[in-house]
């Protein structure tokens, strides 16, 4: 038997449970994996409480979970190029990451480069993907002044890391607990709070040429009201902005392949990006693990070890 968390029903974090499931077993062109880390997003924080609803509503019971690092322990009919044991990087679709094992497709996979940490390797997808779109989507180059809201967190943190190896000046909005860490990455650090816009002109005299906004909670306005043009702004939090002023919504949807699951794994595991680890739990304290990721202050990525 399997372990996999499951909700039936949406609410606060006491819903989630551990239980006992079926080994799931890989069909034609599908792997099962034994999950090694699992991380967690904050949007699987609204999709468990119901406030994604009306986009990505929850058939109960629901498991959770997208992001995965692990060993392949059965290939299914029709694999090539893959076999039990393999360590590798992959995805779900299928809300079925936090558990002892997942099925996918083998296209959902990818080898693990053997440098890379398996707490990074499995807390890639989601935020990566989020980030590598994002960073796309305002095409930033060198040169460019951006701006970055909720700088430091899971998406964020990546995302001023690929931005500046495209070469591009980067203001990174965020707590002061977080100064020191932008800055060791090459990130001028801005403090979130009142003044803020003046705070962001003094550090880019020559004006933001994009925004990157994955906080919410007007920083689309803020982006607009320093000048940056509509389609150089992109945000993955605000619905109503981009129905309101036609911005940028590109995020993990637009980048949600294995090539670039792969491309960040590597990029890892060279040392060229950073993703750091904030905390990790063992599958059975999955609702400590929200508890700490629904408060909003976290630098990097929170994992689940299976």
């Amino acid at each position: 038997m399997a372990q996999a968390v499951r909700f039936d029903r949406y609410g606060d974090v006491d819903v989630l449970n551990v239980v006992e499931v079926p080994d799931p077993v890989p069909g034609s062109g599908q792997v099962a994996v034994d999950v090694v880390a699992a991380g967690i997003n904050p949007g699987e924080a609204k999709i468990r409480s119901g406030a994604l609803h009306e986009v990505f509503p929850a058939a109960f019971p629901s498991g959770e979970g997208s992001d995965f690092a692990g060993r392949i322990a059965v290939v299914g009919a029709g694999v090539s190029g893959l076999a039990a044991g393999d360590e590798v990087v992959g995805f779900t679709n299928e809300r079925a990451s936090h558990a002892t094992r997942v099925v996918v497709g083998a296209d959902q996979v990818t080898p693990k480069p053997a440098g890379l940490s398996w707490d990074v390797a499995g807390s890639l997808f989601v935020a990566g993907t989020t980030a590598f779109a994002a960073v796309r989507a305002v095409a930033a180059k060198e040169g460019d002044t951006v701006a970055v809201s909720a700088a430091a967190g899971g998406v964020g943190s990546i995302a001023v890391q690929l931005l500046r190896a495209r070469g591009a000046t980067v203001i990174g909005i965020a707590g002061a607990g977080n100064q020191d860490w932008l800055r060791a990455r090459g990130v001028v650090p801005v403090e979130h709070g009142d003044g803020l816009a003046d705070r962001i002109r003094a550090a880019a005299p020559g004006g933001v040429d994009a925004f990157l906004d994955f906080h919410g909670s007007g920083y689309v306005d803020l982006a607009l009201a320093l000048g940056v043009r509509p389609e150089r702004v992109d945000t993955v939090v605000d619905v109503a902005a981009v129905q309101q002023y036609g911005v940028k919504a590109e995020g993990n949807g637009a980048a949600d392949t294995i090539d670039v699951v792969a491309e960040l794994a590597e990029l890892a595991a060279a040392g060229t990006l950073d993703i750091p680890i904030a905390a990790t739990y063992p599958l059975a304290q999955v609702r400590e693990a929200y508890r700490e990721i629904e408060r909003g202050h976290t630098r990097g990525k929170i994992v689940l070890h299976p």
